[in-house]
């Protein structure tokens, strides 16, 4: 399936000053969108958007905040829907706040879309609202009991996407995120990503820490699939639309093996240290990407270690 036609097409994208937003923001704006961003700031970064801050419409607002909302939405015709407050550890330190946000936000979201006559949303959803399913690769409709009040948010925008579908004729698909890494990823914050996290510890020389015994495996998925599985959903057909497909590399690797990759790229580090298993963790994550291959024609195109190079390369720039 092509990439859809964007020459001059007005697009939203909220939580464009992140790490994913920020990528796609630059990719719609090569293929000649108009596009707006909608941030609040408190995760994302203006300089995520600096090579093209002249060339995009930027609103710091929050998506609680339903008139910040009707302001973005107004005159787009796709939404791309980012933002939200990621983290499994920080949700269960403060799930309010990340129920306020994901889910509260993105009702402020849906709705102003639906008055403002959107024509298609894209939206952010996560792996981890497989939750406790011990069975590989993780395939839609399998899901199991989710494990933290992240997960319990990407379950609940979900279904706020599947009702407001239904009630209202809207077109909407849900991207389920494995572990998204690449260039410009914050390796700073208690709840910074792994990947992030171990080459900011070889920077500095610094022992990483993982949570667990390092056998935990993840999917790993290069930033560049995520934002080409967003383009493609913006213009798969409408029956392709009322559902949420996996996004991801389709191979697995366990913590210990991915530092152990790491190493071997940059020439080096310590061993690492081990901590106590984090709450709301999932133990294994691997993606069946069989539905989202038919509906929107996507299949990752960069693996790990390829993934892993043009990363380091980004963080040595």
């Amino acid at each position: 399936m092509p990439i859809p036609e964007l020459d001059g097409v007005s697009v939203l994208v909220t939580g464009g000053a992140g790490f994913i937003g920020g990528h796609l923001v630059e990719e719609l704006i090569r293929c000649g969108a108009k596009v707006k961003v909608l941030d609040d700031l408190s995760t994302g970064l203006a300089s995520n958007l600096e090579s093209v801050l002249d060339q995009i419409e930027f609103i710091e607002g929050d998506l609680r905040d339903r008139s910040d909302c009707a302001k973005a939405c107004d005159g787009v015709d796709t939404i791309f829907h980012q933002a939200a407050l990621g983290s499994v550890p920080r949700s269960v330190k403060d799930p309010a706040l990340s129920l306020a946000v994901n889910v509260g936000g993105t009702s402020n979201l849906f709705t102003a879309a639906r008055d403002h006559g959107a024509r298609r949303i894209v939206f952010a959803s996560s792996s981890s609202v497989y939750g406790d399913t011990p069975t590989l690769p993780k395939r839609e409709g399998e899901e199991g009991d989710v494990l933290s009040p992240y997960a319990m948010s990407k379950l609940m925008c979900e279904q706020l996407a599947e009702i407001f579908q239904r009630c209202y004729q809207m077109e909407i698909i849900g991207l389920r995120y494995f572990n998204v890494f690449g260039p410009r990823q914050r390796p700073d914050g208690p709840y910074a990503a792994v990947i992030p996290r171990f080459f900011a510890a070889y920077h500095s020389g610094t022992a990483p820490t993982i949570f667990g015994d390092g056998e935990q495996s993840r999917d790993f998925t290069y930033v560049g699939d995520a934002v080409r599985a967003n383009l493609l959903a913006a213009g798969a057909p409408a029956e392709a639309c009322g559902r949420s497909y996996n996004v991801a590399g389709g191979k697995r690797v366990s913590l210990n093996q991915l530092w152990k990759l790491i190493r071997d790229l940059v020439g080096g580090g310590p061993e690492p240290e081990y901590g106590d298993p984090r709450p709301g963790d999932v133990r294994h994550s691997l993606a069946d990407l069989e539905a989202v291959g038919a509906g929107l024609g996507f299949e990752p195109e960069v693996g790990i270690d390829q993934g892993l190079a043009m990363t380091s390369e980004g963080y040595r720039q």
